[in-house]
């Protein structure tokens, strides 16, 4: 990455003009306070996580929503629910350097797939509109939550009381704060995304904010069609060029989708993008 394209995408996230887009990558650096295991975020961490630190069979690995809906369907939704609580409000993990980062400026908009609350976290000391996403939700046409943070706690708002000078969280899979919910299983994702591509599933303000913005998309891997489906139809309405996917030894089918999308390849990972930060603020 050279300095001129640093500059152009630091420039444009400072200016709130490029929007970060956040995958599990970003956690390559969190530990447990308790033993230093490496906090787990990517579909496979999470797999072993779920099922006691053994591995599922081989289709079940393939992608942590078809895992989540076999246990499911074997142990109930609670069981699903219950594992994320306990993995990300009730264990304790070392913070992030990537959110370090973010909590330095405060981006007015930032999307992460997580369901960790280091995100949140970062935004403690000041006030926010969170928006978690949810599924199979009965007697409502909408697959989101919304809250306003006062500096205290969260309280339950609708779209018309959103106040738009406040920065805005986006945890499209789920959140265990301030209440759990969560886009995890199969079933999950197939009412979510298909709730996302009627628009049902991002309120309004967000539809209208992100109208030609570019995404960085910091710690994300788009092999698995999940993953894939979520990002394109949250990003839908971007500039063209959409913005730049940073990814180390990509494969051919994540190559060619960000072509197709319009996403500049950038041969880097999190800890990279850092260095080169860090690099510019000792320049």
């Amino acid at each position: 990455m050279n300095n001129a394209l640093v500059s152009e995408i630091l420039s444009g996230l400072y200016d709130n003009q490029v929007v970060p887009y956040l995958g599990p990558g970003v956690l390559f650096d969190v530990k447990s306070k308790l033993n230093g295991a490496p906090i787990p975020a990517d579909s496979d961490s999470l797999i072993l996580a779920m099922n006691g630190g053994k591995p599922m069979a081989p289709k079940l690995m393939y992608e942590f929503p078809r895992a989540a809906m076999n246990q499911e369907l074997k142990r109930g939704r609670s069981f699903v629910t219950q594992f994320l609580d306990k993995t990300y409000d009730q264990m304790k993990w070392s913070r992030a350097a990537v959110h370090n980062w973010l909590s330095e400026w405060k981006p007015n908009y930032v999307i992460d797939i997580n369901r960790d609350t280091q995100l949140q976290d970062s935004y403690a000391d000041e006030e926010h509109t969170l928006v978690v996403g949810a599924a199979r939700i009965i007697g409502d046409d909408y697959r989101f939550k919304i809250y306003h943070y006062d500096r205290q706690h969260y309280f339950a708002i609708d779209q018309t009381q959103v106040d738009p000078r406040l920065p805005v969280l986006f945890k499209p899979m789920g959140s265990p704060r301030p209440q759990s919910n969560y886009v995890a299983s199969d079933a999950d994702y197939v009412d979510y995304i298909t709730e996302l591509m009627g628009g049902f599933a991002i309120p309004e303000f967000l539809k209208q904010y992100r109208q030609g913005k570019k995404y960085l998309l910091l710690g994300l891997a788009l092999n698995r069609d999940s993953e894939r489906m979520v990002m394109s139809d949250i990003v839908y309405g971007a500039a063209e060029p959409k913005g730049w996917f940073l990814r180390k030894k990509p494969t051919d089918k994540e190559q060619r989708f960000a072509e197709r999308l319009g996403f500049e390849l950038i041969d880097a990972d999190c800890l990279d993008f850092l260095e080169m930060v860090n690099a510019r603020k000792a320049a």
